[in-house]
């Protein structure tokens, strides 16, 4: 089964567990908070929507329902959520260390950054790629979405860094090195340590994102990785959706010594919506998931068995509806990393179709709810603003001035 069946999968039994909420219906914003959200450049650090792109049937130009196809960003709903845009990620899934699997790794993120590219380009009257932190401000005056691109595992390099220049060409620019695995680069959160922090390889991936300019994302990499990173990169570094370990503790959030190396190194920290509590499903759940027999190949099956699967499954969370976090949980996880390293070193990545979404906050029409309870909570308009853009395209704008000075200076 592909990851994006998985996500849709995950999706769905969230929308069924509760009925979809959205800030006007369950939690009105006033006039001021949702002026003020509006007013804000707006992004989200990591929006796994490219996993749809290539789903028969579907259009980022169409409104969808998590309830019905699991998904949670389009273009009606980013914006009703005022989602001005974001880093779209190329994900690959971690394989065979093996130059056959470096291959099979580099020729699907290659397509996969092709297809972000096919969409801006089928819908360039709304949507527009983004390399540079002006190119967003200029892109959001204009009343279009930005497209930043970003790769999650970098896996698909294989052993030939060279190939980081390809992937800066059609937009990359932010990486983070591994996913739940460990692989050629650098040690996973949520995998045993094959090289306690980066590989000798790895270390030289660092070394050439700095010169290009591309963010160093450590979301999904181990302690060790987040160390080194920040100890050695001569710029900020980024975590695009991960969360406080005080909050829950689990291998993919960060304790709070290492929230505040990151944000001492200047850095930003966004927050993601999982992992956030036990959601660990019974045997009873499991056992009847199971049942269902094999989930249709997202790839190759046709919206309608997709959604055809989906409805048999909404009969099984009905009956035995999964653990889910909420939106008091995300923003435990929000206002403490704020509490720790202040609104200057904090982001919103909100992991969304790509496993993210909670109870009270489904999809990224509900973002203008962050807003007014950071507001409830006594932050400034400037931190508002701050944590919804602004502090990553100060990074973005960090990295990218050492690149250009680092090829100036030769």
């Amino acid at each position: 089964m592909s990851r994006l069946l998985t996500i849709l999968l995950g999706s769905a039994a969230l929308a069924a567990a509760a009925p979809i909420t959205t800030w006007a219906a369950d939690a009105p914003i006033s006039k001021a908070d949702r002026a003020l959200h509006e007013k804000v450049l707006t992004l989200d650090t990591h929006l796994d929507t490219p996993e749809h792109f290539a789903r028969k049937g579907w259009s980022m130009a169409d409104r969808h329902d998590v309830k019905a196809d699991g998904t949670q960003v389009d273009l009606p709903r980013m914006d009703a959520g005022g989602l001005d845009g974001g880093f779209f990620v190329i994900y690959t899934e971690q394989g065979a260390l093996t130059a056959e699997g470096y291959r099979a790794a580099r020729d699907a993120a290659l397509e996969r950054a092709a297809e972000i590219r096919e969409m801006v380009a089928a819908h360039s009257d709304k949507f527009e790629l983004a390399y540079t932190a002006d190119d967003a401000e200029r892109i959001n005056k204009a009343g279009k979405k930005f497209v930043f691109q970003s790769m999650e595992n970098s896996w698909p390099l294989g052993e030939d860094l060279t190939l980081m220049q390809t992937f800066y060409a059609t937009g990359v620019r932010m990486a983070g090195p591994a996913h739940f695995k460990a692989n050629q680069l650098a040690d996973s959160s949520t995998d045993k340590p094959l090289w306690h922090g980066f590989s000798p390889l790895g270390l030289r991936w660092l070394a050439e994102a700095n010169r290009l300019g591309i963010l160093i994302d450590v979301s999904h990499s181990s302690d060790d990785v987040v160390d080194q990173a920040v100890q050695l990169s001569k710029v900020p570094i980024i975590a695009s959706h991960s969360g406080a370990k005080a909050i829950y503790d689990h291998p993919r959030n960060l304790d709070d010594g290492r929230l505040k190396k990151i944000a001492d190194a200047g850095g930003v920290i966004c927050i993601n919506s999982v992992y956030l509590k036990n959601t660990n499903a019974s045997p009873e759940r499991l056992a009847a998931l199971k049942a269902l027999g094999p989930a249709p190949d997202s790839e190759t099956a046709s919206e309608a068995d997709i959604i055809a699967y989906l409805k048999k499954k909404a009969e099984v969370d009905a009956k035995l509806p999964p653990i889910r976090a909420s939106f008091e949980d995300f923003m435990a996880s929000l206002t403490h990393t704020l509490k720790v390293v202040g609104p200057e070193h904090v982001g919103i990545g909100a992991d969304w179709d790509g496993g993210g979404g909670v109870v009270g906050f489904e999809d990224v029409a509900d973002l203008p709810k962050v807003t007014a309870r950071l507001k409830a909570a006594g932050y400034t308009d400037a931190d508002v603003a701050a944590i919804w853009g602004g502090n990553v395209l100060r990074v973005v704008r960090q990295v990218q001035d050492y690149a250009a000075k680092q090829a100036a200076a030769k």
